[in-house]
């Protein structure tokens, strides 16, 4: 990085504009491809882009400029780039910035701005965006002159991706990106002098590592409640020492699966409201949470008053306003996750060492052991002449996947087939939309992972109604060459939406129906934008369509499986319920009363 820079260095100019500016500060800080939508106001910074090595990706709309930067940040762990023009191209950008701060995704956002001279006089395409985006990034800032923007680039980027990462912005007008500027690059030194106010805890308290550790051992039913922040600390091999080292059983949310292997013996697999049974049972009647770069969230906890009564709380997290905001924890530490284990790690040593007996957790591995065996997975096979299930579609893209396929999915049903579905045995291999939910998230989110890893499998599963919403990022696909995979699970619904409405809503199904009339022809729709269509109705037929979507690599996919609109996903929390009010597969319903 340090050569790069100063070559970057020795090759700029003493005077050059604004734009010049911005792109080759981008150049510094290491990117290499960024997606973006040129506009009025941005158009200098587009200029100097035809001379710089960083790779522009064309999108077709500007959200999805800004789910394309967090896939490729979701699985690469360098901050993605979107830069978009101003007014309704800024607020296009609004929902990925606020799934990325919803999921704490690394991403700097670009966006131009009308003249100085011509702020707050509701010139074209004005928009405070600065205001709009307050509440959904990190930090954001309406860089003023010329001279500031290498700075104000430094900034973006290193409270992106430093504490808890997040989305940055930076808000350039027109006319200082065509001002002319002395370049500079602002040292580290410079940078946290700039930024006095901001200044992440990394390293755990060490009284509050010391007790994490005695409770640890002395814990009879512990499970360690892993959440995306240990992906995001890249700290998954640390997670692994501190199992082999305990024995403890582990829960990987919906943003962490693939941080520890759901072939290992100890992973119970996805907590929560779609979670397994065997997984959300074992974290109510735990006696011991050790939550780690998780955050409590309510699709975990169902009702709060009612959530792991018995359980202590170790909550480690990098950002202090998660400690105590949905459950008092008994050890708060504030640190960076990979270095707060460590420092558990070696504690628990120093006691193991010095004496300690870890408490006999072999009574709670055998019930754990029971429900799992008791309660697996589970849902009918299609009966001849029946539409596909979902289930079935999701087992056979798993088995025929080459080895290292990363997954992403947009939100509802297929999102949580997804996930209770695939075997996630590694890191950074499962990207998705969980905290803000973001229908149409798939699509963008594989092509910018693709980006990040051309040579890697790329699938995005998708519903017909997440498809509709981003589909046209296709193009994009095809014309920049970045052949991504869709699974295409067509139920002809809104599933999740619908499933409510059946359980809860009397069957009164309210504006959920989505195709009366076969529109649109959804193999047709793929071809006409440079895919390969492929139609699936039939059991049989699945295995071969997946191996020839496999065996091509030059332009992208769409598979469409028709599948059974009335297939719903358990087990299910009802919302605002307790955890112990998990219902379960309709088979396995009776049975309920021995997960205790």
């Amino acid at each position: 990085m340090a050569d790069q820079a100063d070559h970057v260095q020795s090759q700029t100019p003493d005077r050059i504009t604004g734009a010049q500016a911005l792109i080759r500060a981008l150049e510094m800080e290491g990117v290499e491809t960024m997606f973006g939508y040129p506009g009025g106001c941005i158009l200098p910074a587009y200029d100097p882009l035809l001379d710089s090595s960083i790779r522009h990706v064309l999108v077709r709309h500007e959200q999805g400029a800004g789910h394309m930067a967090e896939g490729y940040a979701h699985v690469s762990g360098k901050p993605g780039v979107a830069m978009v023009t101003s007014g309704p191209a800024a607020t296009n950008l609004v929902t990925p910035l606020m799934d990325a701060y919803m999921d704490s995704v690394p991403m700097v956002a670009i966006t131009g701005q009308v003249a100085t001279n011509a702020i707050g006089s509701d010139a074209f395409q004005e928009c405070d965006t600065v205001g709009i985006t307050r509440s959904c990034t990190k930090h954001n800032e309406l860089v003023m002159t010329s001279q500031d923007l290498p700075m104000a680039v430094r900034q973006a980027f290193h409270i992106a991706t430093t504490g808890r990462p997040g989305p940055t912005l930076i808000d350039v007008p027109k006319d200082v990106l065509v001002n002319e500027m002395d370049w500079y690059w602002p040292t580290d030194e410079e940078v946290l002098a700039s930024l006095p106010g901001y200044r992440p805890n990394v390293k755990g308290h060490p009284r509050m590592i010391k007790e994490a550790a005695k409770l640890i051992l002395s814990s009879e039913r512990p499970v360690i409640y892993a959440g995306g922040g240990i992906l995001k600390a890249r700290a998954a091999e640390a997670l692994a020492r501190l199992v082999e080292l305990t024995g403890i059983h582990v829960v990987t949310t919906l943003m962490a699966r693939g941080v520890f292997p759901d072939d290992h013996e100890l992973n119970l697999g996805m907590p929560g409201m779609h979670g397994n049974a065997t997984a959300v049972t074992a974290m109510q009647k735990s006696d011991l949470l050790v939550a780690l770069g998780s955050r409590f969230d309510d699709r975990i906890t169902g009702k709060v008053d009612a959530f792991a009564e018995e359980a202590k709380i170790i909550h480690v997290d990098i950002d202090p306003a998660e400690q105590g905001k949905v459950r008092r924890p008994d050890v708060p530490i504030v640190g960076d996750a990979r270095q707060v284990i460590e420092e558990i790690i070696i504690e628990i040593e120093k006691l193991l060492e010095t004496g300690t007996v870890q408490a006999d957790t072999s009574a709670w591995k055998s019930k754990v052991s029971g429900w799992q065996e008791q309660f697996p997975m589970m849902y009918e096979p299609s009966e001849p002449g029946q539409a596909l299930k979902p289930q079935f579609c999701i087992e056979q893209l798993r088995d025929l996947a080459p080895e290292r396929t990363i997954l992403t999915s947009g939100v509802g049903q297929h999102q949580m087939y997804a996930s209770q579905y695939w075997k996630f045995n590694e890191p950074y291999t499962w990207v998705n939309s969980g905290g803000l939910g973001t229908m149409g998230f798939s699509i963008p989110a594989a092509i910018g992972a693709k980006a990040a890893f051309p040579d890697a499998t790329v699938w995005a599963i998708d519903g017909d109604g997440c498809f509709q919403m981003t589909a046209q990022e296709l193009v994009t696909a095809t014309l920049e060459k970045l052949p991504i995979k869709v699974a295409l699970l067509n139920n002809r619904y809104l599933g999740m939406v619908r499933q409510w409405q059946e359980m809860f809503y009397d069957e009164r199904y309210s504006s959920v129906f989505l195709d009366s009339a076969e529109v649109p022809d959804f193999v047709m729709m793929a071809e006409s934008m440079g895919c390969v269509g492929i139609r699936v109705e039939s059991p049989e037929e699945v295995g071969p369509a997946i191996e020839k979507a496999n065996s091509i690599n030059d332009r992208p996919v769409v598979v469409e499986f028709r599948t059974e609109a009335s297939e719903g996903v358990f087990p299910m929390v009802p919302a605002g319920a307790s955890n112990d009010d998990l219902i379960l597969h309709p088979s396995q319903q009776d049975r309920k009363d021995q997960l205790k």
